[in-house]
């Protein structure tokens, strides 16, 4: 009955019924966007695949590379999510625009400054050791694709701004339009079906751009028609330096917190491939099927960031307490049913990425559903960091983080992971357990953090 007494001053409580309908409500739509667009990748990866290994080796490696770049960039654009917000639960509209705006400044700004480096790409490939033809393939690519950076950036920002107005429906929507949009283009560019010229690699290059224009369009449209009352586009090219600095002060660190967290997972690729070639396939594999269930807590924790800026908006300690552990509940639901699915039928799942008649697929399988095993382990401390992460973002706390986040990861995960791969017999499974040690000592530190000074804030 407490729940819905009224205090004079205070927001009105609200029961723990209506946080998982809102948690769910925000946060579903947002599993799936996230989901589709896991998708486009992955559509691009299969078509290339089919056409050429060369054009596929030489794809995975630029991607690889613009990705890397659009990770740390897209750190603006996930700063407007708990400053937008904030501001819109406390009634300020104007502080909305103007976020809004310098989030899209400088996420402009970051894509003109990296297009050199992606339009000259091909020294930094051969560097790292490529190979001579898969390096100038990837600068070919790259020469197209470094100008979907642009719009890329803009879509993040525009994602953000619109799930903090807990508009996630529409970006649902959208991101499945550009899923079938992303597949149809390359099915005609890369192939030159539909009366189209046969482009292979530059096919998919133009797709990736042309989807990515057509994401940002339509989500500038939608805003401009259904929410004018924010004028987004009116005098957008006047500057803000103090939401700015805010803008920017957000928004490096999380940039950066996913930088590391990426470079988490690549470095144990590249320790994988240490081992052997059987042992890199394995892990593909896994990862690509834990990679799918991370959706979920991912989407569940920026459906977090939202629901702590609005509870940071109202000064509500207490919903942001409530909102925190229905948050972390519905994500904790989903790993259990995880950890059952990665321990009773991972060769189910394994065996939907291996030819049946691959004379290696009897030893990939084995190590994949060690592998798996070991997925089932960090299932728990990987939802429970990124959901930290995300109440922390919501709380506009994310320097300390970051600082956890980088040190949990490369000073204890990557350590563990190279010390039980190759100095111990457990192998492929000992870098995996060095993944769980990494994420479970990230874990613990941003869940105290939380709640000892996210709470504080409001």
């Amino acid at each position: 009955m407490t729940d819905h007494v009224s205090i004079p001053g205070r927001p009105p409580a609200v029961t723990w019924t209506e946080h998982f309908r809102a948690v769910l409500t925000l946060g579903l739509p947002l599993v799936g966007t996230n989901i589709a667009g896991f998708l486009i990748h992955m559509t691009d990866t299969l078509m290339l695949g089919w056409y050429d290994v060369s054009a596929l080796a030489a794809a995975t490696l630029a991607t690889s590379f613009w990705f890397v770049l659009y990770i740390f960039g897209s750190g603006f654009a996930m700063a407007v999510m708990p400053l937008v917000a904030t501001a819109h639960t406390s009634g300020d509209d104007v502080r909305v625009r103007r976020v809004t705006r310098m989030g899209l400044w400088l996420s402009l700004m970051f894509a003109v400054a990296v297009l050199p480096i992606l339009f000259w790409s091909e020294a930094v490939f051969l560097a790292l050791g490529q190979e001579a033809e898969i390096a100038a393939l990837a600068q070919e690519y790259l020469r197209i694709a470094a100008f979907g950076m642009i719009p890329g950036l803009i879509v993040a920002v525009f994602r953000s701004f619109l799930s903090a107005l807990e508009r996630t429906g529409f970006i649902l929507f959208l991101t499945l339009v550009s899923l079938i949009l992303n597949a149809v283009i390359n099915y005609a560019l890369i192939f030159g079906n539909f009366g189209a010229p046969e482009l292979g690699l530059r096919g998919a290059a133009i797709a990736s751009v042309f989807v990515q224009a057509s994401w940002a369009l339509g989500c500038a449209i939608y805003i401009a028609r259904q929410l004018p009352q924010f004028r987004l586009f009116q005098r957008w090219w006047r500057s803000d330096r103090t939401i700015m600095v805010e803008v920017f002060a957000l928004g490096v660190p999380i940039g950066l917190t996913m930088l590391a967290e990426s470079g988490l997972f690549s470095a144990s690729a590249v320790l994988m491939g240490m081992l052997g070639e059987i042992e890199l396939a394995a892990h593909g594999i896994a990862i690509q099927i834990a990679g799918a269930a991370f959706m979920w807590h991912l989407g569940m924790s920026q459906a977090a960031t939202v629901r702590a800026g609005n509870a940071l908006g109202r000064r509500d300690a207490s919903g942001m307490r409530r909102g925190a552990w229905t948050a972390i509940a519905v994500s904790g639901v989903f790993a259990i049913l995880a950890v059952i699915a990665f321990l009773t039928v991972p060769e189910l799942m394994a065996s939907a990425f291996i030819d049946p008649d691959d004379p290696a697929r009897d030893a990939v399988m084995a190590v994949a559903v060690v592998l798996l095993a070991m997925a089932a382990l960090f299932q728990f401390v990987d939802a429970a960091q990124v959901m930290a992460l995300g109440l922390l973002r919501g709380v506009q706390d994310t320097k300390v983080p970051f600082y956890i986040a980088a040190f949990s990861y490369w000073v204890i995960g990557i350590p563990v992971s190279y010390v039980l791969g190759f100095h111990s017999p457990l192998g492929a499974a000992g870098i995996w357990l060095g993944l769980v040690a990494g994420l479970s000592f990230a874990a613990v530190l941003l869940m105290v953090r939380f709640w000892r000074r996210g709470i504080k804030a409001v």
